[in-house]
């Protein structure tokens, strides 16, 4: 819909950050306003009923609301929590150093990880279905009792088992394609103008085609789900019956797998924008033969003639199970490999240790086992009915998940210790900068303030602690990969309290406690993920925090996983553009202000718009993490480069408001900025604005609270920042009104 025909004036255009806030509460035109207290009890006002009350005189409100465009519903909200380990390993591949010189290699590892995947998602339905159900309790008449919706199965030939639980897999494959292929929006009409597009990497955000390769990755892992079915299917017929048949069946499914892998490790292939329809039409014939082969397989299994082997469980399914964590650790290794050997002939710091691409792919790797093997464990203890815990875990899934489970709470475990550990030992170091930094705003402070200068230092220390997490995160990351490597050992049948006992002497029963603790952990955080993300949806102040992940994670394009959640900013970005181009066209002048994601989305548009349009644009962030959390976790796309770059787009009309007591914002050129909107030699040193956080120890005049410490928080009516639209803007060379009294 079409705003106001007036022009000429300056529009600010406000962009939220993860909070996912209304259009009023951007704009701040709620009908009431606080003008004392806090939020626990305070005094209100109406609001004078005109459009821009609440921003500075003369200046045209509007706001850009994409809040909806990640979640939007509790459905996909919900979706995005199933998807995590999906979507871990596609932000790893955009957390790949900056150096060009390792960026296939980069890529074709993750996606490689990226596709075991989806093999350990179907590995994990078939030990529910197959493993389980098919071979052992349709075998068992304790399992079978009382359960009318299995037993009709029970006494069937066990080929004609696994034939028809066999659909359970082929159902789940179906679903994840179905859902990965969904209907969305058409993000072809909202692409930014061509012309001026920076050569940043960052520049490039939202002009991504990534529809191709979405598609040829879908066909790819598609191709792998169904192979992988089939493995497993052949496999168990194999044991007892390697005829002519069943080999070459098995060597087709390794084609098609081999074929998958080659494909992956073609990334100019792979990434090719333009439509290539010989490379479509190999990634379709590609899934098509594995869907035909899965047909043929599932009608084979019931046909053989031979008996089928009396084993404990499934026949190589454990191998394959192992195998595949075999495959994810030595992967794991290569790109940490890759990773480390770049950073030691590169002269400059990297950041995130140069392991950020390491680090979230071996946690999407953890937490995709972790989910496999509760899922498996859950049916395990549902179906062993009143099996004692330790009886369950002897005599139940394959003893890799057993492994699996114990690597994840080990590593949770020691990754919290330590984080305790961190918390304890920075106490001291933390309060004591933040005491310098409360001792420099507050020099004189009032008798009676030092429990407030106590609170205020207080949060500064805990703002500081986000650089603690760089390490813990990297700790957290190796361990995860530890956790994956030492599933291997399930290949030797051996269980992890038998091998502790004899290795450093503890007790088996202690082990098998930790073991069942750590599955019910797994249940806990699962749990817990999915009542976040509902509250996430229905509640703003859940949503400022935990949509912290869901935004960063589907911010960028499925460029290694095609199961993941769509990426939101192939709209909202070419959206933006499109919608200052034209408010410049019509004349007007455009002063762009973004809280924290929002700065992101205003910095990826200002790289993309043509000069003429960048220079009637000015950028006022706050609260923004453009420096201190994605210059260090995507180096290849924010670097100084690009910042730089902004700031002469738009003319050094660039103003950055930071806090000490914010925990995600921060400086974006230097910490100690100058006053001076502009320097002769380095413009860039005007551009951050520190703000005092609280701006008063004590309760003005008239009311009976402290200002608040607002941290993160957004507060477009603070003093600094309307000083701070002002002065942007007259330089843009428009009038700006007096300033607002503050309250």
């Amino acid at each position: 819909m079409s705003g106001p025909d007036s022009s000429g004036g300056v529009v600010e255009l406000r962009v939220h950050g993860v909070s996912g806030a209304s259009p009023a509460q951007v704009l701040g035109l709620q009908q009431t306003g606080q003008v004392a207290g806090d939020r626990s009890g305070g005094f209100y006002r109406p609001r004078p009923r005109c459009s821009d009350s609440a921003g500075v005189p003369g200046v045209t409100l509007e706001a850009y609301r994409w809040g909806d465009l990640p979640s939007g519903t509790v459905a996909r909200t919900l979706a995005v929590v199933f998807l995590l380990p999906f979507m871990l390993v596609n932000v790893a591949i955009w957390m790949r150093p900056a150096n060009p010189g390792s960026e296939a290699m980069v890529k074709s590892l993750c996606r490689l990880l990226a596709l075991t995947l989806t093999v350990l998602y179907v590995l994990a339905i078939a030990g529910v279905a197959l493993d389980l159900l098919g071979w052992k309790c349709l075998a068992s008449p304790d399992c079978l009792a009382g359960r009318s919706w299995l037993s009709w199965l029970g006494g069937r030939p066990v080929g004609l088992r696994l034939a028809v639980l066999a659909l359970v897999p082929v159902a789940a494959i179906g679903l994840i394609w179905r859902v990965s292929c969904r209907p969305g929006r058409t993000f072809e009409a909202f692409r930014a103008p061509d012309q001026g597009i920076s050569a940043s990497r960052l520049g490039t955000v939202g002009q991504w085609d990534a529809e191709p390769l979405v598609g040829r990755l879908r066909a790819i892992h598609v191709a792998a789900a169904f192979a992988t079915l089939d493995l497993v299917l052949l496999l168990a017929r194999g044991a007892s019956d390697a005829s002519a048949a069943s080999i070459t069946l098995a060597a087709i499914t390794m084609v098609i797998l081999a074929g998958c892998v080659g494909l992956l490790c073609t990334p100019p292939l792979m990434d090719r924008s333009a439509d290539d329809e010989r490379l479509d039409r190999v990634t379709r014939t590609l899934r098509t033969a594995a869907i035909v082969l899965t047909v043929v397989v599932v009608a084979y299994v019931p046909t053989s003639t031979q008996s089928w082997p009396a084993e404990h469980g499934l026949p190589g399914y454990d191998t394959t199970l192992a195998g595949l964590f075999v495959a994810q650790t030595t992967l794991l290794a290569a790109l940490a490999v890759v990773l480390l050997w770049r950073r030691r002939r590169e002269s400059a710091a990297t950041p995130l240790f140069g392991l950020g691409a390491l680090v979230v792919a071996a946690t999407g790797i953890s937490m995709a086992v972790a989910y496999s093997a509760e899922l498996v464990y859950r049916v395990a203890d549902f179906l062993d009915r009143d099996a004692s815990t330790g009886a369950g875990i002897a005599s139940g899934p394959p003893r890799a998940y057993t492994w699996a489970i114990f690597g994840f709470f080990r590593a949770v475990l020691f990754t919290a210790i330590v984080a305790g550990l961190v918390v304890l030992l920075s106490r001291r170091s933390r309060r004591r900068a933040a005491a310098a930094i409360v001792a420099r705003d507050f020099p004189n402070p009032p008798v009676g303030a030092d429990r407030r200068l106590r609170q205020i230092r207080d949060a500064i220390a805990r703002a500081r602690f986000t650089e603690k997490l760089v390490p813990l995160a990297v700790l957290y990351g190796c361990l995860a990969g530890v956790g994956t490597a030492t599933t291997t050992i399930g290949l030797l049948g051996q269980a992890p309290s038998d091998v502790i006992e004899r290795g450093i002497g503890l007790p088996a029963d202690a082990i098998t406690f930790a073991i069942a603790f750590g599955s019910w952990v797994i249940a806990a955080i699962i749990l817990a993920l999915i009542v976040g993300g509902i509250f996430a949806y229905r509640t703003e102040p859940y949503r400022r925090h935990i949509g912290v992940l869901w935004d960063l994670g589907t911010f960028w394009p499925r460029a290694a996983h095609p199961f993941a959640p769509p990426c939101y900013s192939e709209r909202a970005v070419p959206e933006l553009g499109r919608r200052i181009t034209y408010l410049v066209e019509r004349g007007d002048a455009v002063l762009l202000t973004g809280h924290s994601h929002g700065s992101v989305l205003l910095a990826a548009t200002v790289l993309q718009l043509p000069p003429h349009i960048g220079d009637r644009v000015a950028v006022l962030t706050h609260g923004s993490p453009l420096r201190r959390l994605y210059a260090r976790l995507f180096p290849a796309y924010v670097d100084d480069t690009a910042l730089h770059e902004i700031g002469r787009r738009v003319g050094w009309r660039w103003v950055n408001l930071w806090r000490d007591t914010d925990p995600i914002g921060g400086w974006i050129f230097s910490p100690h900025p100058s006053r001076a909107p502009t320097i002769a030699d380095d413009p860039a040193g005007g551009v951050d604005r520190r703000q005092r956080d609280p701006r008063g120890l004590v309760a003005p005049p008239g009311d009976s609270v402290a200002p608040p410490i607002h941290g993160h928080w957004p507060d477009e009516s603070d003093e600094p920042f309307t000083e701070a639209v002002q002065e942007l803007v007259q330089r843009l060379g428009g009038r700006a009104g007096p300033p607002t009294t503050p309250r």
